[in-house]
């Protein structure tokens, strides 16, 4: 029988979940993912979890409990140091294993290989190789099956570009249909964010959807090619250090510059130390230039959804307002 890999259903798995589904059915393994985040896999999470850590990570402890519980081989909780040349990610990916191991015991065996592009793809080539090897493959059928992991990566990536946000381009990657929306939008709305705080739709409280119902087409930085990201971050002093906080604000910059939507939106999770940087960069730099509305929300276990519905209906409300002070 094949052996089972487990795939928490946080944080990078709104990036990457294509790359290593592929990978680990490529070599014989069946994959399986946590539920989506309810309000008991998120109490398990902040349980067991330290009490600084930021809600996407609290959250994630919570999906590795419940993989913990559906009786896995395996969980994958790779090290990830790096995802492009000469960035870095936030130093909770860097320790993850150590920290799940240290939060959660009696835990399956923990794959967890280092995911490191900073220099070359060759270093995590030979990782994936080793992960192969956990399932009696050899070099070969190993790199067989990171080569077409890293295909559909890309096949779902393009499908960001094409318009559609991580979950939407997920399902659309696995073969399911998109209910049409209509597309009666009075209002263009950029939100900005890690993907896993604005995807995962119980800590966000559907965030996203609830913009669309309000009448609003909304952008989020994954939409965006690479060059238009890198042209905002260029208005910036000097080069971020950490590549997701880098886009974000590039986005952000860059919605600001062709000031192309009505509004824009940051969601940020309280705790995330990077973030608590690049949210005060953001919003002084919109008050200052004072051509987009900017609004910023952060989000934790203790966000209720009354309080982020009412100020979105107020933002909303606003900028309708003035579009139509500028029309007359």
């Amino acid at each position: 029988m094949s052996k089972t890999v487990g795939i928490p259903k946080g944080l990078l798995y709104y990036d990457f979940y294509p790359m290593w589904k592929t990978f680990f059915e490529g070599v014989g393994a069946k994959v399986v993912v946590s539920q989506d985040t309810n309000k008991k896999i998120l109490d398990e999470g902040v349980k067991n979890c330290v009490e600084d850590a930021c809600l996407p990570v609290k959250t994630y402890v919570g999906h590795v409990i419940n993989l913990k519980e559906k009786d896995v081989d395996y969980i994958f909780i790779p090290r990830i140091v790096s995802v492009e040349r000469k960035k870095y990610l936030c130093s909770k990916f860097l320790g993850l294993p150590d920290f799940i191991k240290s939060l959660i015991h009696d835990l399956p065996p923990i794959i967890d290989i280092e995911i490191n592009y900073y220099k070359n793809d060759k270093f995590t080539q030979n990782e994936f190789i080793k992960a192969g090897r956990m399932f009696g493959k050899t070099k070969d059928q190993s790199l067989k099956a990171y080569f077409e992991a890293t295909h559909q990566q890309k096949k779902f990536e393009s499908l960001l570009k094409e318009g559609l946000t991580n979950l939407e381009a997920l399902k659309v990657w696995e073969g399911k249909n998109l209910v049409k929306e209509e597309s009666n939008y009075d209002l263009k709305i950029a939100v900005i964010a890690h993907p896993y705080d604005i995807m995962d739709e119980y800590i966000s409280m559907g965030i996203i959807e609830k913009l669309k119902n309000m009448g609003a087409q909304v952008y989020t930085m994954e939409m965006l090619h690479k060059d238009l990201i890198l042209e905002g971050a260029s208005m910036l002093s000097k080069e971020m250090f950490w590549n997701y906080e880098r886009d974000i604000l590039g986005a952000g910059l860059y919605f600001l510059k062709q000031k192309n939507v009505d509004g824009v939106i940051m969601v940020s999770a309280f705790g995330c130390g990077p973030n608590s940087m690049t949210e005060e960069l953001l919003e002084r730099i919109f008050k200052r230039e004072k051509e987009v509305p900017f609004m910023l929300i952060t989000i934790d276990e203790h966000s209720g959804e009354a309080g982020i519905m009412t100020r979105l209906e107020a933002f909303t409300d606003l900028l309708r307002f003035n579009k139509k002070a500028v029309m007359v």
